[in-house]
């Protein structure tokens, strides 16, 4: 009878576990790593090279674990929406398979684990981070009031580039900020990519989003925001001469992001979630071209 009882709470925990995996995203990966390649890439451009191992872990759990957090909120505050749009409406709140407390109490648990992984920083990092958690917080409503919630998202998904040089410099200088705007940029595109998918639920439901601001021109929108994106890291790599193996890899960017164009401009759903799932790969082709060129600098 015990052995029976135990066999049955070990199912029901593994059903638990399984469904906030569901919630967090975590066989989606690619999510968290549109968030980590430019965190990272402004890690090496904050040290001039290599940032340590300390700095490196930190920032690539803290990526992961605010992502996760942010899953949670987001899925907690669109739980009414997600139903009426194909794609989310098995999303374990919104199907009701895990409550809204959980689903919160998940979430903090998640950003608080980010938060010992800041306190490991310096001050200026840790208090970076409180603007971090409330532009998270923010961004799941944005959809409701903002014509182009995407770029609220930009600011949201581009933290991690003040955090890094305020981490490595206890400062947060203009060259950040540069970085961060043409980050934004990169969010506006592929999530506008992403917005295409739900176009047409979106419509039905009144939800605003990018790629119904845009309109015709969502394409041309998006592939814009791949040219002002590149343009801004380029010069950024350019004023620190980091030379041709990063020019390279800014070039290869820009072919994918020319795939890219292919892939969305007939807007079909399949291409429009192809192209944006495969953008964690155009972000590290540019990571890639940093630590190269600081490598051979």
């Amino acid at each position: 009878m015990a052995a029976l009882f135990s066999s049955a709470f070990f199912r029901m925990l593994a059903r638990r576990l399984a469904l906030y995996l569901d919630l967090i995203r975590w066989n989606r990966p690619a999510g968290w790593l549109l968030l980590l390649w430019p965190t990272l890439g402004a890690l090496w451009f904050a040290a001039g090279g290599w940032p340590g191992w300390q700095l490196v872990v930190v920032f690539t759990l803290g990526t992961f674990l605010m992502r996760s957090a942010g899953c949670c909120v987001n899925d907690v505050a669109d739980r009414d929406f997600d139903r009426h749009v194909k794609r989310t409406a098995q999303r374990p709140v919104t199907s009701g398979a895990i409550s809204v407390k959980e689903a919160l109490a998940l979430g903090a648990v998640l950003a608080l684990m980010a938060f010992g992984l800041v306190l490991t920083t310096n001050r200026v990092t840790v208090l970076w981070s409180f603007a971090a958690l409330a532009i998270t917080l923010i961004y799941p409503f944005a959809k409701r009031f903002v014509s182009i919630p995407q770029a609220v998202l930009g600011i949201a998904f581009s933290f991690g580039i003040p955090m890094a040089f305020a981490a490595v410099q206890s400062t947060v200088p203009v060259f950040a900020a540069w970085l961060l705007a043409g980050n934004l940029f990169w969010v506006l595109a592929y999530d506008t990519e992403y917005a295409m998918v739900d176009r047409d639920d979106d419509l039905k439901i009144g939800m605003k989003t990018s790629a119904i601001t845009f309109g015709r021109f969502d394409v041309a929108a998006v592939m814009l925001s791949y040219a002002i994106f590149l343009a801004v890291w380029a010069w950024a790599g350019a004023s620190r001469s980091l030379g041709m193996l990063f020019f390279a890899g800014i070039a290869i960017a820009a072919g994918q992001a020319l795939w890219h164009w292919r892939l969305i401009r007939d807007r079909t759903r399949d291409g429009c979630f192809k192209a944006f799932r495969l953008n964690h790969w155009l972000g590290f082709t540019v990571f890639v071209g940093v630590v190269a060129g600081y490598a051979i600098r």
